[in-house]
């Protein structure tokens, strides 16, 4: 694994600049949002809900989106955002790397949790994941949960994949995003594509029917939302009721706005401690 390592850590130095005080302003709050798909129309879609927050916590809220999985975990590590929307491997990493903590987990299609699937198109003739032997597939990013290290798992609990995966795989990819990766597979410029169980909706309707998908992980808990390590209890108990607060009011539409979620439900560091076993097998945190 040391050259995922490495890269690892080149995806986390362009973020090591950016260090600022974590001291915490009672008229200020950051937060950084991950982009999975497309980062200016999710810049737009968040700000109902920065609008909300500021309305329900009176406090004045500066955000960004993250345009790679490297920044979400450095922007918590460094001290530029108090409150971060990332994956569970984001998660692990930045609560071991700066003690951040988790208060919220999404919920999606009625559930908390989702699976990684192994994606190819229907005429491609490939039916198992035996079959992308000697193939090329596109992952998300080396450090997405649904994207790389689920899959990774997956493959080999197969037993395809022992020490290195490019033993398996003739040529493997970093789409950088959900989307970039199941249109690489139906455009026939990869064999396979592992990403999120959800991200077949990112193809248009009349797309969907090209694509199937011939493996799937164990499920993984969903995406959550995360705050810094030293963010304050009473802080920390707004954000969480405030969130809580738009499923069951007059405010749910703005959940569409959310990565889509149905809603959120309280997590603690122990819904992710299958994700953090299987991180540090694959050294993403010691």
């Amino acid at each position: 694994m040391k050259s995922l390592r490495m890269i690892v850590s080149v995806l986390l130095i362009p973020c090591l600049g950016l260090h600022a005080s974590a001291s915490e302003s009672d008229k200020e709050l950051r937060i950084v949002f991950i982009a999975y798909q497309n980062p200016e129309q999710l810049a737009d879609d968040v700000e109902p809900v920065v609008a909300y927050l500021e309305k329900e916590l009176g406090v004045s809220i500066k955000h960004y989106v993250a345009t790679n999985y490297g920044a979400v975990v450095e922007a918590l590590k460094n001290g530029t955002a108090d409150m971060g929307f990332m994956g569970p491997l984001q998660y692990v990493m930045a609560h071991s790397f700066a003690g951040a903590r988790p208060i919220l987990g999404e919920v999606y299609k009625g559930k908390p949790t989702y699976t990684s699937r192994i994606f190819v198109r229907k005429d491609s003739g490939i039916k198992k994941l035996a079959d992308l032997k000697g193939k090329s597939i596109a992952f998300v990013d080396p450090i997405s949960s649904s994207g790389y290290l689920y899959p990774m798992e997956l493959f080999k609990a197969e037993g395809l994949v022992k020490k290195d995966a490019t033993d398996f795989f003739k040529r493997m990819y970093f789409a950088g995003g959900d989307e970039q990766a199941i249109r690489a597979v139906y455009n026939n410029f990869v064999d396979a594509a592992a990403i999120g169980q959800f991200a077949y909706s990112l193809l248009r309707p009349e797309e969907r029917d090209e694509v199937i998908y011939v493996g799937e992980s164990k499920p993984l808990p969903s995406h959550c939302v995360v705050v810094r390590k030293d963010l304050s209890e009473s802080r920390t108990s707004a954000l969480q009721n405030a969130l809580l607060k738009i499923q069951d009011g007059p405010d749910k539409g703005l959940l569409k706005n959310l990565y889509g979620v149905d809603g959120y439900v309280k997590v603690t560091h122990e819904t992710f401690s299958e994700v953090e076993a299987i991180a540090r097998d694959y050294d993403f945190i010691k």
